[in-house]
């Protein structure tokens, strides 16, 4: 429960970065660009078709470079105080964390262990938290490996809150010896911690060798004659903190989940596995909030639950609480991703200072009650309590089983999250197993409102652009917090076909939601999305179209050598715009893409492939949308998530700049 005493200081602040140095050099460019279509059009009598290609491409990067300006005007992002969060509030809120993997070679158990071990061993109060891990290809090996993690957790959470741990992923905590000046106590508690972790890598790898142990452990039974597409809902409570005080030798509660699946029914994606985890969360814990992290992210800053409940809190206090989640950026741990920085500095933070930033799908901190559908305009002028027309339309009875499924426990806990009431306390979270079995059903979510305005929504291949999208257009704002040293760290996956794939997958999410009613270009004039805000999202959602004319610009170079034909105009101004000295003609490609500009072949080079991947994709999709005859609609394949669910569940945004797919070997 919060202080309101308002001589306190503020649990956060908003930091705005307005630099008019950068306004004025987008501008310029802008101007630059602008004189180029112009002088483009005065000679276009003069000139043949190459000119009228260059026009046209140059007319999409400029509108393009038009949205970046837009969107980067005003940045911002929140800097929390999580110091003071203890003296500001007494009772802290509870959390649940969401964890999701779905394949156990492209996705190693070891990497699943470290980033749920990480998760565990937050600086929080482990009565308040609870960590859920959705394994969609219901493997026994990642059930045994989490298994063992648990057992390392009862020593390892308590190891890292007594010397305060900054980096809590054992793999990455191990890589540096203590320093001399460490007392010889914590040299021995460290060279313990060390070799029971070694011990734990061995265990797990000797598994993915030999399953004898399957069969020597009833515990596996309910793995048993499953495949990853054809099986029964699985949820087991590996470990539940009994303690209940929240002392620092407490290890959260900790749940597995595989929920059901089918061959001939369409399971969603990561979508249908996150509203999975909604419901059985919502049964057996209720959090108000709730984490969710890919399974290579693991936590690089022990606070950062601390930090993300100043945002939320701070907002409570103020009676303005309309932040609906809040997101840090993806940072990786194994490159030098100079253009991730840019693009989440710039980009980031820019959408940020309009009405909050996108959700990227991984370390992010939603809240319950705005996933389960309200809008802002339901709550009353305190932002808490819902008004009376939403708790007539809302709870009423018949509403709630026809928006949220047929089970009686769910509504209720619906009903409390909504209220921000807690959920009546089982004597064990093992009473809630059966009821989190049926939700947890594939057909559970027949004929309700389960992604379509409920959770994580349906419709596209990329889930999270698509459901911040919707909470945005409910009126709802979002915070953006970078921190130093970052708050999770990830893995930079590797290039090659499986990358190219996913951002073909990327594109063709992109344009499902441009095109349907959900998009930005509808969503600023009939629901609460604000104009700028609009024009980010579709700076998004076009990611892809920017292949089209992207490639087209790339070949007129080689074109206009062959056919003795002039692509770049001669006078001093258009030369001026084309920054004349650089000799480049994938210059406006890549400052449309926002790379940094250093000359880089190996960027420009990433583009074009890109380009080339996302062509014939984007080119299909829009003449499918637009109902060409030579490309019709294909035949539905209830079956395609068997195959491409592997890539599904370390599914980002673009804007993450993060790729999906971890191959090792």
């Amino acid at each position: 429960m919060a202080g309101s005493s308002s001589s306190l200081p503020p649990l956060c602040e908003k930091i705005s970065y307005k630099n008019y140095f950068l306004r004025a050099v987008d501008l310029t460019i802008l101007g630059l660009l602008i004189s180029l279509l112009l002088h483009r059009i005065l000679l276009m009598k003069q000139s043949d078709n190459v000119w009228v290609v260059a026009f046209l491409c140059e007319s999409f990067f400029t509108f393009i470079w038009l949205l970046i300006t837009c969107i980067k005007w005003s940045p911002a992002e929140y800097k929390p105080y999580a110091d003071r969060l203890d003296e500001r509030v007494h009772d802290l809120p509870s959390v649940d964390m969401f964890l999701t993997t779905a394949d156990p070679v492209r996705e190693p158990p070891i990497l699943v262990v470290n980033t749920l071990l990480s998760l565990l061993a937050v600086n929080y109060p482990a009565n308040k938290l609870a960590c859920y891990v959705s394994d969609d290809g219901c493997s026994p090996l990642t059930y045994f490996s989490l298994k063992e993690a648990s057992k390392f957790a009862k020593i390892w959470v308590p190891f890292c809150k007594k010397y305060n741990v900054r980096v809590r992923a054992p793999f990455r905590y191990f890589l540096n010896h203590p320093a001399a000046t460490e007392s010889s106590e914590f040299s021995k508690d460290w060279d313990m911690m060390k070799r029971e972790y070694e011990k734990l890598c061995r265990k797990v790898e000797d598994a993915t060798g030999d399953s004898h142990w399957l069969d020597a452990d009833d515990d596996f039974e309910a793995f048993s004659n499953t495949k990853p597409n054809d099986h029964s809902t699985i949820v087991k409570v590996v470990w539940e903190n009994k303690g209940g005080m929240g002392d620092e030798k407490e290890v959260p509660h900790f749940v597995y989940i595989s929920r059901e699946k089918r061959p001939n029914y369409f399971h969603n994606y990561k979508a249908g596995a996150m509203n999975v985890l909604v419901r059985v969360s919502g049964l057996m814990t209720n959090a108000p909030y709730m984490l969710n992290v890919d399974c290579d992210m693991y936590v690089n800053e022990a606070d950062v639950v601390r930090q993300a409940m100043c945002i939320f809190l701070q907002n409570s206090i103020s009676n303005s609480n309309n932040c609906a989640f809040v997101q840090y950026p993806q940072d990786f741990y194994d490159s030098n991703a100079d253009e991730l920085v840019v693009l989440q500095s710039y980009i980031g933070r820019g959408i940020a200072g309009i009405q909050g930033s996108t959700y990227a799908g991984s370390g992010c901190f939603h809240t319950r009650r705005v996933m389960y559908g309200i809008s802002l305009d339901d709550l009353e002028d305190d932002g808490r309590s819902l008004s009376s027309v939403a708790t007539r339309s809302y709870l009423a009875e018949e509403n709630l089983a026809r928006e949220f499924g047929n089970s009686k426990e769910m509504v209720t806990s619906v009903v409390n999250a909504l209220q921000r009431k807690p959920n009546p306390q089982h004597s064990s979270l093992t009473d809630s197993l059966e009821a989190a079995q049926e939700v947890g059903h594939c057909h559970y979510e027949n004929q309700t409102s389960w992604g379509k305005t409920i959770g994580w929504l349906y419709g596209s291949t990329t889930e999270d652009v698509h459901t911040g999208l919707g909470i945005h257009s409910r009126g709802w704002t979002s915070s953006y917090i970078s921190p130093d040293p970052p708050a999770f760290l990830g893995a930079m996956p590797p290039g090659g076909p499986e990358a190219m794939v996913q951002q073909r997958r990327w594109a063709a999410g992109m344009l499902e939601i441009l095109f349907n009613k959900r998009s930005p270009l509808i969503g600023v004039f009939f629901r609460k999305l604000r104009f700028r805000q609009s024009l980010a999202y579709l700076y998004i959602l076009t990611w892809g179209l920017r292949s089209i004319p992207e490639l087209f610009y790339c070949l007129l170079p080689a074109y206009c050598l062959l056919h003795n034909s002039a692509l770049f105009p001669k006078q001093i101004v258009s030369r001026v715009s084309l920054f004349s000295g650089k000799g480049d003609s994938f210059v406006l490609a890549i400052l449309a893409a926002e790379a940094p500009f250093s000359g880089n072949i190996n960027t420009k080079i990433e583009r074009i492939l890109a380009s080339s991947v996302l062509f014939l994709p984007c080119l299909r999709r829009c003449l499918r949308r637009f109902r060409c005859p030579a490309f019709g609609k294909s035949k539905p394949n209830l079956d395609r998530n068997q195959n491409q669910n592997r890539l599904a569940f370390v599914s980002s945004s673009p804007l993450s700049g993060k790729s999906p797919v971890i191959q090792r070997r």
